[in-house]
């Protein structure tokens, strides 16, 4: 890990060298960009990388208030590439000031030490995104209206906000896939979190090239507070096993969220777009609103929920089958001993009536049997 003080360092360029320093080549790379400020020569190259680009001003009712829009555009590969690397800095400042030092204390085996790591490491990113979400939509008229999620498309004039939004999420995904390398993730929990990084990078980017951010924007701010209890509940759960009530309100919440889900993607691509179909297919105009385009993304998005339903269903029904086996060996001492006291008490009143002998102490047995 980067940011981290080490006592015999691996040679320059190799893979451990890479792994152990890779937060810092990318603070010394970002700090670089950021130096191109101060030189004439090298700002109008540098600040494609640090701003947001494709500004658009319009006036409003020819009056002296402007309003400031923005499109998307090829530039925005440098500006996705640069929060990447902050990105990286940043996972490697709570990796080591805040995950380890709590690790340290907790002792947990190699397993739960994977888990920990990862599910502290969502845990900020999806408060964060919730948060910064959530104000987003406050300001927004469409969460009242849900007509605006599809009237006026395209929506290809979007504000800061949202599009700064959109560019650090898409960031974050992507610099999700280096640290499936840097942290060294055991190979039998690579394919689960690729699956999944490769599925926000997918439906994130596919609604920001399709001018479907406000669609996009109402469905990942629930999913994101849905997916911030599983994990602080799973971080409780490390620190103390008797802590599971917030995987309840996990379950609830995420049922509740697929629905949501499924309701609003029907209702925008079925009913909605469908109704304001604008006629052609226009890349330059950010037009997507065809039957194909539309039944690929319904169908994505329908295909996606069933998906996390059928693992929802199979993990809640695993969870189950280990509840039932641990509840199985009581209830078996339990009868045991039942059966064994029944013994005894006969026992002892066949004692009681029963003249003290040895052959009668053989009959008692016998009789008890």
């Amino acid at each position: 890990m980067g940011l981290r003080r080490k006592g015999r360092s691996p040679p320059v360029l190799s893979p451990e060298f890479v792994l152990q320093n890779h937060a810092d080549a990318a603070s010394y790379l970002a700090v670089g960009i950021l130096l191109g400020l101060m030189f004439e020569v090298t700002a109008k190259y540098v600040i494609i990388f640090i701003t947001v680009q494709y500004n658009v001003t319009y006036t409003i009712d020819d009056k002296s208030e402007h309003v400031n829009f923005y499109e998307y555009g090829p530039k925005d590969i440098a500006t996705i590439f640069f929060y990447m690397l902050i990105a990286i800095i940043l996972h490697a400042v709570i990796q080591d000031y805040i995950l380890d030092k709590i690790n340290r204390r907790l002792h947990l085996s190699k397993t739960k030490h994977s888990k920990f790591n990862e599910s502290g490491q969502l845990a900020f990113f999806y408060l964060f995104s919730f948060v910064w979400g959530a104000s987003i939509l406050n300001a927004e008229e469409f969460t009242v209206n849900p007509t605006l999620l599809w009237k006026d498309y395209p929506h290809s004039r979007m504000l800061f906000q949202v599009k700064f939004f959109y560019i650090c999420q898409i960031a974050y995904w992507l610099h999700a896939l280096s640290e499936l390398y840097f942290q060294k993730i055991r190979k039998e929990d690579i394919p689960r979190q690729l699956c999944y990084i490769c599925l926000y990078i997918a439906h994130i980017s596919g609604a920001y090239i399709l001018n479907l951010q406000r669609l996009g924007l109402i469905l990942m701010v629930p999913h994101y507070l849905v997916e911030l209890i599983f994990h602080a509940s799973r971080l409780f759960y490390f620190s103390d096993e008797n802590k599971q009530k917030g995987f309840t309100v996990w379950a609830l919440l995420f049922v509740m969220v697929r629905l949501l889900t499924l309701t609003l993607s029907v209702l925008t691509f079925g009913f909605g777009l469908a109704k304001v179909e604008n006629p052609g297919f226009s890349i330059a105009d950010g037009n997507f609103n065809v039957l194909s385009v539309r039944i690929s993304c319904l169908g994505a998005v329908c295909l996606t929920q069933a998906w996390m339903m059928w693992k929802f269903i199979n993990f809640q029904l695993k969870k189950w089958r280990e509840h039932i086996k641990k509840q199985i060996p009581k209830k078996k001492i339990t009868n045991t001993k039942n059966k064994l006291t029944k013994k005894e008490l006969n026992r002892d009143r066949a004692y009681q009536w029963a003249p003290t002998s040895f052959y009668t102490d053989v009959f008692i047995n016998k009789l008890v049997k």
